[in-house]
């Protein structure tokens, strides 16, 4: 005991004085001598590299130093994160690459054209996306970036020189600005001059939500494929501006691991990536074990993480003829911290990532000509796949909802995928495609398999363990109609730019305004209408007038006794048409076949002021979807309620409160618990999610009846227990439900199934009275994804959806997540139906 106390003693002195003395020698390769006219990190940011978390400021006052001291280095600012930082992007090569550069970019992109399937690719730099800390409490990566630039500015022989000649490396100093900058501030504001390795300081425990996310506290790895989030999309934009051979994305794991690269599991890679691209991608695994062989780091590989979800930076770049490369450092969390494997030092995990970051302009070099002609044969070979395809396209649209189907189409804009306008309205396996809400894409393209990708079903899979989602089928993610062509028959022009969809109002009226609820941005529009203290009516049943069809939940704005008079109730109209992209009708009349305009069937709308219980105990991830939900797609404001103060806030002029799941034992307690029965007794409307049906069900809001396994280990040894486990996991998978339409839960949707996303284990049981199950999962429902088949049988004929009047005010449960990272448009709407008619239900 005593010696082992004297060992840590010993170590903890030599951490401390390793970083009392910390110079950016400790970092750089010895055999170079550098530039002193390049500026290094401490002379621009003002401390060494490691000493103190780099904030995203100082990281970028440094990259433009750099670009304005090197004639090795360009920047560019490619657009701003949600709180306005700058998303960069530095180019570094050779100068007398720099003077030709737009000539080799055009001349690497033939390599993917049809021209290039016989390409010399002897004379061609490789081009090298290298991408740092996209997760901003995982920071190694973006302060050994302040390094590795000062290296590439600064360096100098033969062996650079020759390197800048034949590589072009894209560097991404911060995928994430805003969450850098979060934990920036954590980790240095918590920092003592005498640093402490103790894991229970506070240095080494963020407060909610904590600084991985981005400001809307979205995963932005994730966002890969989907692009919805400004950093993504400036990232996406650069890809496909250049089609790097090589992308690499520098992460974080527990402080008690060592250091992963790729590849990973090999039964977990995705059926669409080649086997040579997992064969290179270990070739060049060669290269980081030679380098942190050299330095004495342990690291492992072929463990743990996968290749399956294309949404992932280190997976997406392998369905597009790169290779992806993910790294994963010990975390320090902080500045040095106590683990497993000894003292784990900041400046030692940026050790790690710069040395690995290096390894891979290494690997990029001598495997120069292989990766080049890799990249070229992957795309002849694609083009050849694509003519042998049966299917030569896919239809997709929704003809009461052409926002969704066009975002959708922005989608495949941004992955450089090719589409059509319909030529015509058609029919097909009884869904109508109409001209202007549809759309065709061709699998003759460059990026067929990306598009494969995107559109197929899958439920077969050589491994049962998944380290993300197993499923993400855009067409069923939008909820719009979807089929595979054979020709492209009805395919009109090729869309070279998505233009706004339009919306208007048909006329003035003197009697009302009806628009249906179909339209993606209807929430948006009725919202705005009640703010404007404008009276509001839902019809309850469908109805015609005038030839024309009103389904469920059609709205009605009367003119008379509003606080407009009719030409300026007009006016706003029209401009609230024009923003939400809807069709709104003037009517001269009430009369209808069906119930007529001033029946009791239609029920007024009330104004709804939302508030979003967040803080300790609460799902980040799910309560930042709603919050980008509400404040960026349908400009409502929502109230953030944090539950630290909770149970001293007045609630009472809310009219609906949503908890957006738990973890652990949860941020709300009886007291909690307590209030918020009352206050729905008083008429509020309480929104749960996923597993907050736990604490409803514990706290007696809802009966709920949930369905159990009864999973017994047989012939499963004790090596074999995580593997078990791991494959009862829904880590998210689709599923198909059938729907009431009549039900207000359901409103604005025009078919009778749809498909929700589940990546949780609630299964609940049907109520008795079928029309208390308004949306019910059907006997075998999976549609697309991995769900075990203990988990199937308990899945079949279940409920995800449960409402219940508590007093004068209702409780409503979601089972599965409606908001899943911002691109599963196709049930946003349930969520917005349960604020503004869960007083209906």
């Amino acid at each position: 005991m005593k010696k082992s106390l004297l060992l840590l003693c010993v170590f903890t002195t030599l951490a401390f004085h390793a970083q009392d003395n910390l110079s950016l020698d400790y970092y750089l390769p010895q055999e170079f001598t550098y530039d002193p006219a390049i500026p290094k990190p401490a002379e621009v940011i003002g401390h060494e590299v490691g000493e103190w978390h780099v904030t995203h400021d100082k990281l970028m006052f440094y990259m433009q130093a750099l670009a304005e001291a090197s004639d090795r280095i360009t920047i560019e600012n490619r657009g701003t994160t949600f709180e306005g930082r700058p998303i960069l992007l530095l180019t570094v090569t050779s100068p007398e690459n720099h003077g030709r550069i737009e000539e080799i970019r055009q001349q690497h992109l033939a390599l993917s054209e049809g021209q290039g399937a016989n390409m010399s690719v002897e004379d061609m730099p490789i081009v090298v996306y290298q991408g740092f800390s996209v997760h901003g409490n995982e920071p190694s990566g973006a302060n050994a970036g302040l390094a590795y630039a000062y290296y590439l500015a600064a360096a100098q022989g033969e062996k650079i020189d020759e390197m800048l000649k034949n590589t072009v490396i894209l560097m991404d100093p911060s995928f994430n600005p805003d969450g850098l900058q979060r934990f920036a501030y954590w980790a240095n504001t918590n920092r003592g001059m005498n640093l402490n390795p103790d894991g229970n300081e506070r240095e080494y425990h963020e407060v909610w939500p904590g600084g991985r996310t981005n400001h809307y506290w979205f995963d932005i790895n994730r966002d890969w494929l989907p692009v919805q989030l400004p950093e993504s999309r400036a990232r996406i934009r650069s890809f496909h501006r250049w089609l790097p051979n090589i992308l690499t994305d520098h992460h974080e794991m527990g402080t008690n691991s060592t250091f992963f690269f790729q590849p990973g599991e090999p039964t977990r890679v995705h059926p669409l990536t080649p086997k040579l691209n997992q064969e290179l991608t270990a070739e060049i695994g060669a290269y980081h074990a030679k380098a942190l062989d050299k330095i004495g780091s342990l690291y492992f590989s072929e463990e743990n993480y996968d290749d399956y979800y294309y949404g992932k930076g280190s997976t997406f770049p392998d369905v597009v003829g790169s290779i992806g490369i993910l790294f994963e450092q010990a975390s320090s969390r902080g500045h040095i911290q106590e683990s497993e494997n000894g003292l784990l030092t900041f400046p030692f995990t940026i050790r790690n990532q710069f040395t690995t970051a290096l390894s891979t302009v290494e690997a990029a070099q001598n495997m120069r000509t292989k990766l080049l002609g890799y990249q070229r044969d992957f795309y002849r070979d694609l083009r050849s796949e694509a003519s042998r395809s049966k299917t030569k396209a896919f239809i997709f649209g929704d003809e009461k909802d052409a926002a969704k189907a066009w975002h959708l189409a922005e989608i495949l804009e941004r992955q450089n995928i090719k589409f059509h306008d319909l030529g015509q309205d058609v029919t097909l396996g009884g869904k109508r495609y109409t001209k202007g809400s549809s759309y065709i894409v061709p699998l003759e393209q460059k990026h067929h398999r990306l598009i494969k990708a995107m559109f197929e079903k899958r439920t077969t899979f050589t491994d049962s363990l998944f380290y993300d989602i197993s499923a993400w089928t855009f067409p069923l993610a939008f909820n719009v109609d979807y089929a595979e062509l054979p020709s492209l028959t009805n395919a009109g022009p090729e869309i070279a730019e998505l233009k706004v969809l339009p919306g208007s109002v048909s006329g003035e009226s003197n009697y009302a305004y009806l628009f249906e609820w179909h339209e993606y941005y209807t929430p948006k529009a009725l919202n705005q209408i009640l703010e404007k203290g404008l009276r509001a009516k839902v019809a309850q049943y469908p109805f015609s007038m005038n030839g024309t069809k009103y389904d469920y939940g059609t709205v009605m704005i009367p003119v008379q006794d509003q606080v407009l008079n009719k030409k300026d109730l007009f006016e706003f109209l029209q401009k609230i048409a024009s923003e939400s992209h809807l069709r709104i009708t003037a009517v001269s009349t009430g009369l209808t076949q069906g119930i007529d305009l001033g029946s009791g069937d239609f029920e007024p709308v009330k104004k709804q002021k939302v508030a979003l219980i967040v803080g300790e105990g609460m799902r980040s991830y799910d309560a930042g979807e709603i919050w980008h939900l509400f404040d960026t797609r349908y400009n409502i404001k929502l109230t953030k309620i944090d539950t630290e103060y909770l149970n001293r806030a007045d609630l009472s002029s809310y009219t609906d409160i949503i908890i957006p799941g738990t973890w652990g034992s949860g941020g709300l307690n009886k007291s909690s618990a307590d209030k918020l029965k009352e206050w729905v007794k008083d008429g509020g409307t309480l929104i749960g999610y996923r597993t907050t049906a736990n604490w409803f069900n514990q706290n007696e809001f809802l009966d709920l009846k949930f369905k159990k396994d009864s999973l017994v280990a047989k012939n499963i040894s004790f090596g074999e227990r995580e593997d078990f486990r791991g494959a009862q996991v829904t880590g998210g998978a689709i599923f198909e439900a059938k729907i009431d339409r009549s039900h207000p839960i359901n409103f604005g949707y025009k078919n009778n199934s749809l498909a929700l996303f589940r990546n949780s284990n609630i299964y609940l049981e049907p109520e008795k009275d079928s029309y208390d199950n308004p949306i019910q999962y059907t006997a075998s429902p999976l549609l697309s994804g991995y769900i075990s088949e203990e988990n199937a049988a308990l899945i079949s004929n279940g409920t995800p959806f449960k409402v219940s009047r508590m007093g004068r005010g209702r409780v409503i449960l979601f089972t599965d997540n409606t908001n899943f990272r911002a691109f599963w448009y196709g049930t946003n709407k349930l969520l917005m139906n349960a604020v503004f008619f869960g007083d209906m239900m």
